[in-house]
C-alpha cells in the first residue's frame, strides 16, 4: 500500500522542494516506486530541480480538473526510472486546486507507486492544506531560528485538525527534519540547538541537514542533491533520513565535511 508523505513548513525558504526532491531520489535508488507532487500552485519549483522544466506539458490542475489523465501528465525521471514528477501550474492560482480532484488524483496515484512525496507550498492557506489531508506521514521541515519553528508549530497544529485522518479521530505520523544546522554556531548561540527545537516541538527527529553549498548547486544543476553528488553532506544525511522513514533504525548524526567522521550522537532516537 502506498504511503502520502507531505513535506511541510509554515516558513518559506527552510529546504522543502530541496527536501521533497532529495528524499524522493534517495528512496528511489533504494528501489521505490515513488513520485513527487508539487502543490506550489503559481510558483512551480519542483520540476526546476528534478531538471524536467522543459518537459512539462500537462500539470496537477490539468488532472484536478480532468483535462488530461494522470498518465499524460506524469514525468519520468530520465536518470532513475521508477522516480516520476506531477508538476505543478504555473499560470493558475490554489483557488483552481479542489478537495474533491485532489482526493481522486491521490487516490490513483496510490495505485501506482510505493511513495507519494506532496511539496506543500508555506504557510496555512489552501495548497498547503490540500496537500496535507490525504497524507499518511508528515516531514515537518524547520530551521534552527525562532520564527521558522514557531510557524513550524502552527503546521503541526493543522496536521492534527486539518487531515483525512484527524477527522477520523486519528493523528498522521510526524517527524522533524532540521536544516541548514551549523553546530558550531548552535553551540555559540548564533541558533537554537537540536535539543532547543525538539524541546518546543515535541516530534520525532528525522534528521539533521548541515549547512552545505553543495544544496545550491545541485539545485542549479536540476538534480536532487542525493542522486547528484551521494557522498555529499546533505547527500548522506538525507539518505539516512529517507532510511528512517522506511522504518530502518540509523544512528541519529551530523554529517561532517571530513571523509568518514560524524558529528556527535544524539541520545535521542529517532522514528
Amino acid at each position: 500500500m502506498a504511503k502520502v508523505l507531505v513535506v511541510t513548513s509554515g516558513k518559506g525558504g527552510v529546504g522543502k522542494t530541496t527536501t521533497t526532491a532529495a528524499l524522493g531520489a534517495a528512496l528511489a535508488m533504494d528501489g521505490q516506486k515513488v513520485v513527487v507532487v508539487d502543490f506550489d500552485v503559481g510558483l512551480r519549483n519542483l520540476d526546476l530541480i528534478m531538471g524536467a522544466e522543459r518537459r512539462v506539458v500537462y500539470d496537477l490542475i490539468n488532472v484536478v480538473q480532468g483535462d488530461a489523465k494522470l498518465t499524460q501528465a506524469l514525468i519520468r525521471d530520465k536518470r532513475l526510472e521508477n522516480l516520476f514528477l506531477l508538476p505543478a501550474s504555473q499560470t493558475r492560482d490554489k483557488d483552481a486546486l479542489t478537495e474533491d480532484g485532489v482526493a481522486r488524483v491521490i487516490g490513483e496515484l496510490r495505485e501506482k507507486f510505493d511513495w507519494i512525496i506532496c511539496d506543500s507550498p508555506a504557510g496555512i492557506e489552501r495548497g498547503a492544506t490540500l496537500a496535507m489531508r490525504h497524507a499518511d506521514v508528515a516531514v515537518v521541515v524547520t530551521n534552527p531560528e525562532v520564527s521558522s519553528v514557531r510557524d513550524s508549530d502552527r503546521i503541526i497544529g493543522l496536521l492534527d485538525s486539518k487531515t483525512e485522518a484527524a477527522e477520523k479521530g486519528e493523528r498522521i505520523e510526524k517527524h522533524l527534519l532540521l536544516t541548514r544546522y551549523d553546530p558550531a554556531r548552535a553551540e555559540r548561540g548564533e541558533m537554537l540547538k537540536t535539543e532547543d527545537v525538539l524541546e518546543i516541538l515535541s516530534i520525532p527527529l528525522l534528521g539533521i541537514v548541515p549547512e552545505s553549498e553543495e544544496v545550491l548547486r545541485a539545485s542549479n544543476l536540476g538534480t536532487p542533491v542525493t542522486f547528484g553528488n551521494p557522498t555529499s553532506v546533505p547527500a548522506r544525511a538525507y539518505q539516512d533520513a529517507a532510511r528512517r522513514l522506511k522504518g530502518e533504525t540509523v544512528a541519529m548524526t551530523i554529517p561532517s565535511e571530513r571523509k568518514g567522521l560524524f558529528g556527535r550522537f544524539f541520545a535521542r532516537r529517532a522514528a
